[in-house]
């Protein structure tokens, strides 16, 4: 009768999901079992540990062998058979040797050998020489069992206790666990039973033999892959043996809103021979608080009582990515490959593709970004109130320029808007020569100020009313910010004491922590904190000008990490008309998450929406506070660098006082282990951190890489954009430690290495290392770059000749870091359009330019719109001087500033639409604004500006640019204008070449005459063979133009203008000023008078010296107006005369060795 009860058993295996009968030959009879010493089965990493033949365990200790099949059975144990050594169970009668032929014994616990693994048997505790799993809830022990067992099986044979395979039992419904009484049926499915279902326990689903009623399930086919066995085998990892892979499905569509995570790659390589041999940069850039696209929502998971489910080991969180094992029981981490016990509460059934059978019912389990509601136990304190607390000079530069008018009404615009609704806290302190606290007392209409001047002791007057929750002091609160202006209006003091108003401010603001602005318009100079003026332009476009790149006290960098350990978050807002040492000061914002914003020369008319608009967007958009970040990646994998502005604590876990949307974090993935035996890797970010409701909260994105060993496939994989912009982050981390020399030609280098190996093609392998191919040298040259890597090199170009990179001696150390602080901070949409601007022709754009596209137009992919109203742009063109008419009137965008350029024989209708006036040639251009409404091109012209602005991604509202209007002639503002020109050639060591140029370089570098790129003033590169390259990108909201020559000059990209009949434009591009004094004043605007050549943020008198402009000759002091030393600037190309685009005259190109000579 057992016998048949067996026989029943093994038929009702051909049931479950994964077994093939025909797959799995049955034979006659067993072998006799060989000695235990030699009998072995492997594990997943081949290795091999002794076992017993036909069982999944291994052979018992001397003297400790399994009772005989003489003995009668246990008391206790119904159904029980005795026991044979070598097999387990079999038939009564059979004290040894195999079970008689025909009739294989096998109960619950065993399995035969050829036959298929039993249900759930994978690697874990209770198989192989693990140790015994302790019983699990509701599992009695078995009265009476005194025999030895081997090492993880005493929890078998208890569960098996009173067990009728045959039996009927009621099935429950899915994920349906109720409590069981002391001593009755068993609890949730115990780790140690992983062979057979026992009874009473809620059974998964799936096809069983009509003579049995018993249900199993799992197993599967063996995995493709090398190093994985099949699922469901009974042996544990043993020693140093890895675990062995699941057959697992992996669905690598599922992939993070690109508007939150780029990564540089969608395919990783498998060895970190590939790696290194591609230069490839693997790794990301995250912005992990921004919304998915398209106006989705992130699902918000509340935890069940099991709380949130996490890896025991690595602590990674549960995703779409963890493979279910052991019949659902456990769950792999596809980080460390831990297996983890699964909480009764969170059971559920597999089915047959051993996917969960509520995986689309639980976000967690089937998207990438979700979020869960944090318990307790992830507070360290209950979650603060928002607070705001802002930070202003009130010195008499401040006063002045006209910023406290525009911070005033920023901050009182954006009170309504604070997130926090009623919890919303603030306070103000100001500063000039001494401190000045305000108490905003409940009830009271009006802020009491109190004033501290010893800088040495200082002390805050009032404990309390400094920080007050908005909703009591609102009166108050508006009515300081409309006397602020006029309170320090004919203030005389010219120092500041920024160090103790910071102190102060923290001294106010730490034991709630939030946001803190700060706006600062002269260098500190007072008491702690203070900093000199260490400007030397003689030093600029040397290797030592990386000195001033760097900070030259360490009282801003201590003070915030200070504020971060307290959770409070710096927003500096610089509004320099001098040197400032922005260098030092840049180190506050890096430490506390936050961010630097600065406005040269400050004009509220030019530069008040701009700024207005950005501290809006700062103060209302939604905000993480007191967050803490981490990434984690696969075993195999590390994260090798991080960039952007944080505090690292220990070696992965970023400190984030805030964290918004347009916090950016970047990474570099790196391989730890020389190759990798999985089929993915996988990257899982997590922010946690408190909302502006109060509430604890958990953001979690995970994305899995495929793994290759082709280079083809890996190199297909570029994303062009995301590796820029990662880039960028790196070339900036080279360039301050070491100079801007090694930044460009890491730049240049990394590019032509990329380029190499997407031509090489897949490269065979023995034994993991290359062989050499037998072709000859020079063919991949003659290979087309791949589409996916065509733009690569007009980005490293643009890179090379950006303000953060490029060379010369016109560029301002303050200049420098402020672009550095926000290229840190951009995406790669923003990135792209900074290195690549949009550059228009208005003069002759098409009617239905600057409108709303058409219902039929919107999805036509060469109809270009930008804006949430799809606003249709103009056709774009290329960025060389060579596109330029004296006739026309051009708009250029970089992201950050809007350039108009005009003509001098632009068209009098246009100009006057405009700007108001019919010419610019005999106004003051400091009184010239653009017109953005009262006609119809004004308004186009304003429509398509706006729409450059604004962010469909996020929502959050737009900041508005800065729009600098450049007369053709002024040479200051023209340099400035003309370093956006990336396609023709610079006068810096390694900005030579022209786009042209750059190409062929890229494409043939052994063959290139020159390369690496002459140094500065000795003029570009030879000429090399000419080849077919690609064009510029296609026009878009952050591409450049279509392929094509550029402009009417069928020449080539970056020639100089041809020689002109007409007399000489006076001042030609890229002459020095006239001579006059020099001056200290940092882009001042100018005074009343006749127009001038223009500098930054405005046409400056000759005789000052603003951003970008050309040093007048002068032997002077060292300051921020002295001379360079001798040697060529670098800004833009040479003077363009009144015609552009003429062909050159015949000649052969330019010497080598020789500068191109200016045209006029």
């Amino acid at each position: 009768k057992k016998g048949q009860q067996n026989q029943d058993l093994i038929s009702t295996m051909s049931g479950y999901p994964g077994y093939n009968p025909g797959q799995f030959q049955q034979p006659k009879s067993f072998p006799q079992p060989p000695n235990p010493q030699y009998g072995a089965a492997p594990n997943g990493n081949g290795n091999q540990q002794p076992m017993m033949p036909g069982t999944g365990f291994a052979p018992p200790p001397p003297g400790q062998g399994m009772p005989m099949a003489s003995q009668p059975p246990p008391p206790g144990v119904s159904g029980g058979m005795p026991m044979t050594p070598g097999y387990g169970f079999a038939p009564p009668g059979q004290s040894g040797g195999p079970p008689p032929p025909g009739g294989p014994g096998q109960g619950p616990g065993m399995r035969m050998m050829n036959a298929p693994p039993p249900p759930g048997a994978g690697p874990g505790p209770g198989f192989g020489q693990g140790p015994p799993a302790p019983p699990g809830p509701g599992m009695p022990g078995v009265p009476g069992m005194m025999m030895q067992q081997p090492p993880g099986t005493a929890g078998l044979n208890s569960a098996m206790q009173g067990m009728n395979m045959n039996s009927n039992q009621p099935h429950q419904p899915n994920n349906v666990f109720q409590p069981q009484p002391p001593g009755g049926n068993m609890g949730p499915p115990h780790p140690s039973m992983s062979m057979g279902q026992p009874m009473g326990q809620p059974q998964p689903p799936g096809p069983s033999h009509p003579n049995s009623n018993s249900q199993f399930y799992g197993g599967g086919a063996p995995a493709p892959y090398p190093g994985a066995a099949p699922k469901g085998h009974g042996m544990g990892p043993v020693g140093n043996a890895q675990p062995t892979f699941v057959d697992q499905t992996v669905d690598y569509s599922l992939q993070i809103p690109k508007s939150i995570f780029r990564p540089t790659t969608t395919v990783l390589p498998a060895t970190a021979a590939m790696a290194q041999s591609c230069k490839v940069p693997t790794g990301g850039i995250i912005r992990p608080f921004a919304d998915p696209e398209d106006g989705e929502s992130i699902n918000v998971i509340r935890p069940s009582a099991g709380g949130i489910i996490r890896c025991a080991k690595c602590r990674t969180y549960v995703n779409p990515y963890v493979a279910w094992v052991d019949n659902g029981r456990k769950w792999r981490c596809n980080i460390c490959s831990h297996e983890n016990e699964t909480a009764s509460a969170y059971y559920c059934h597999l089915d047959a593709q051993n996917e969960r059978k509520d995986k689309m019912q639980r976000p967690e389990l089937s998207s990438c970004v979700v979020e869960w509601i944090a318990p307790a136990e992830y507070q360290v304190r209950p979650p603060q109130p928002p607070a705001y607390f802002f930070v202003i000079d009130v010195s008499a530069a401040a006063a002045e320029s006209g910023m406290l008018t525009s911070t005033a009404n920023a901050i009182k615009k954006s009170l309504d808007e604070l997130p926090g609704r009623d919890r919303t806290m603030i306070g103000f302190i100001t500063f000039d020569t001494s401190v000045h606290f305000y108490t905003l007392a409940e009830g009271s209409s009006n802020a009491q100020m109190m004033v501290v001047g010893d800088l040495d002791e200082l002390f805050v007057p009032a404990p309390r009313d400094l920080l007050v929750y908005l909703k009591d002091a609102r009166e108050a609160v508006d009515n300081l910010l409309d006397n602020l202006p006029t309170m320090f209006s004919k203030n005389t003091a010219s120092a500041s004491c920024l160090g103790p108003a910071l102190k102060a401010a923290y001294t106010v603001l730490k034991s709630v922590g939030g946001k803190m602005c700060v706006f600062q318009s002269i260098i500190p100079n007072l008491a702690d904190g203070a900093l000199k003026s260490r400007e030397n332009p003689r030093l600029m476009g040397t290797p030592d000008e990386v000195k001033f790149l760097r900070p030259a006290s360490a009282f801003y960098r201590d003070t915030g990490l200070e504020f971060n350990k307290c959770y409070i978050s710096v927003d500096m807002f610089l509004f320099p008309s001098q040197y400032m040492d922005v260098a030092s000061l840049s180190e506050m914002p890096k430490v506390t998450a936050g961010s630097m914003h600065t406005y040269v020369a400050f004009d509220p008319g030019r530069d008040g929406p701009k700024f207005e608009s950005q501290l809006y967007r700062r103060l209302t958009q939604p905000i993480a506070f007191e967050a803490v970040f981490r990434i984690r990646c696969s075993k195999g994998m590390r994260i090798n660098h991080f960039y952007g502005n944080f505090n690292i604590r220990g070696q992965d876990l970023l400190s984030l006082p805030n964290c918004t949307s347009d916090s950016i974090f970047s990474f570099d993935l790196m391989h730890g282990e020389q190759s990798l035996n999985k089929p993915f890797v996988t990257v899982q970010s997590a922010l946690l951190y408190t909302s502006s409701d109060g509430e604890r909260r958990i953001r979690v994105a995970t994305q899995a890489f495929r793994l290759t060993t082709r280079q083809s496939e890996f190199m297909a994989s570029v994303d062009s954009g995301a590796v820029a912009a990662l880039l960028s982050k790196q070339a900036m981390n080279v360039g301050i430690k070491s100079n801007l020399d090694n930044a460009r030609n890491k730049l240049q280098i990394t590019c032509v290495e990329m380029i190499r190996a997407s031509k090489e093609g897949d490269k065979r392998t023995v034994s993991g290392y290359s062989v050499p191919s037998a072709q000859p040298g020079n063919e991949s040259e003659d290979k087309k770059i791949p589409e996916n890597l065509e733009l690569l090199p007009l980005y490293t170009l643009g890179l090379m000749k950006n303000v953060a990179f490029r060379g010369g001696t016109d560029v301002n150390p303050d200049e420098r870091i402020a672009t550095h602080m926000g290229l840190s901070t951009m995406f790669v949409e923003e990135t792209l359009s900074f290195l690549y601007p949009r550059f228009f022709a208005i003069h002759s754009m098409d009617s239905q330019a600057g409108l709303p596209v058409n219902d039929d137009d919107a999805g036509d992919e060469n109809v270009k719109t930008a804006g949430r109203n799809m606003i249709l742009l103009p056709n774009a063109i290329n960025l060389s001087v060579e596109s330029l008419s004296s006739e026309g009137i051009y708009l250029l965008d970089n992201g950050i500033d809007s350039f108009i350029w005009v003509g001098r024989a632009s068209d009098p209708a246009i100009n006057h639409a405009l700007f108001g006036a019919e010419s610019l040639s005999d106004v003051d251009m400091s009184q010239i604004y653009l017109n953005s409404s009262g006609n119809d091109v004004a308004s186009r012209v304003d429509s398509i500006i706006q729409s450059l602005r604004e962010e469909t991604e996020n929502g959050a509202s737009s900041v508005a640019s800065r729009i600098r209007i450049v007369r053709e002639g002024d040479i200051g503002a023209e340099s400035r204008f003309f370093w956006n020109f990336i396609e023709d050639r610079a006068q810096f060591n390694g900005g030579t070449y022209s786009y042209q140029e750059f190409v062929q370089f890229v494409n043939s570098p052994k063959q290139a005459q020159g390369a690496p790129p002459a140094p500065m003033g000795r003029g570009p590169p030879g000429q090399g063979p000419p080849g077919a390259y690609p064009g510029p990108p296609a026009p878009g909201r952050s591409g450049p133009p279509p392929p094509g020559p550029p402009g009417p000059n069928p020449s080539g990209y970056g020639a100089p203008p041809p020689p002109s009949s007409g007399p000489p434009a006076p001042n030609g591009y890229g002459a020095p000023p006239p001579p006059g004094p020099p001056s200290g004043n940092y882009g001042a605007p100018p005074p009343p008078g006749p127009p001038s050549s223009g500098g930054y943020g405005g046409p400056p008198p000759p005789a000052q010296r603003g951003y970008g402009v050309p040093p007048p000759p002068s032997s002077g002091p060292a300051s921020y107006g002295a001379p360079p030393p001798p040697g060529p600037p670098s800004g833009g190309p040479p003077a363009p005369p009144r015609s552009y685009g003429a062909p050159p005259p015949p000649g052969p190109p330019q010497n080598v060795g020789m500068p191109p000579p200016p045209r006029y």
